[in-house]
């Protein structure tokens, strides 16, 4: 494993959630962080059918077009009664000619699983895969899970993308209705992100 000794790195995202998440995972650590946002890089397609192949193109374009070490997130969540679905595609089930709509995404979700009848509980997987890239071409690959269930309706405020539907194993709130401090331990982007920092930040 290849340890991060830079000072700065690019949170290669233009999505304000995750940039938010992964910037107080980051700070601790006393890193500056910029997003590809900031530096205003374009989105490269994502074409990987894994979120580990998504997380490679989107880390390594970052770290190509800035110059710095570039750390990406895909994730997405997986239902077991639609075999797995949305899965990689989850941000795709939200798209609009408008742009990105979540409670489209999660009302589709709830739809199918109706349609399917699928018994109670419902559960499901947030996955995520986080690759840290170097511009020379190297990188590190982590994943991580939080499991729970799909409820209806959509509960609480907090949060963003399918949280106001998940609600992790052993609790009884929703992602969304959790505070963030309360809720970052138990993601799947914090169980990535301790292998992360355990194997190329200590």
């Amino acid at each position: 494993m290849r340890k991060f000794n830079e000072q700065k790195i690019v949170l290669a995202s233009h999505n304000k959630g995750k940039i938010g998440e992964i910037t107080a995972l980051l700070e601790p650590l006393g890193i500056v962080c910029v997003s590809a946002a900031e530096l205003n890089l374009a989105e490269p397609e994502e074409t990987e059918a894994t979120f580990s192949g998504n997380a490679r193109i989107k880390a390594h374009f970052a770290a190509k077009a800035s110059g710095l070490p570039a750390l990406s997130d895909d994730s997405g969540i997986s239902v077991d009664a639609l075999d797995g679905e949305p899965g990689v595609y989850t941000a795709d089930w939200a798209e609009t000619e408008n742009g990105r709509d979540f409670n489209l995404a999660m009302t589709k979700v709830w739809k199918k699983l109706e349609a399917v009848k699928a018994p109670f509980p419902r559960y499901a997987q947030f996955n995520c895969t986080l690759c840290l890239a170097w511009p020379d071409g190297h990188d590190e690959v982590f994943s991580g899970v939080a499991s729970g269930e799909v409820i209806w309706p959509m509960r609480g405020q907090h949060g963003f993308g399918f949280d106001p539907i998940f609600q992790p194993t052993g609790y009884d709130l929703t992602f969304a209705e959790m505070q963030p401090m309360e809720k970052q331990p138990l993601t799947h982007r914090a169980n990535a992100f301790h292998k992360l920092v355990t194997y190329c930040f200590e």
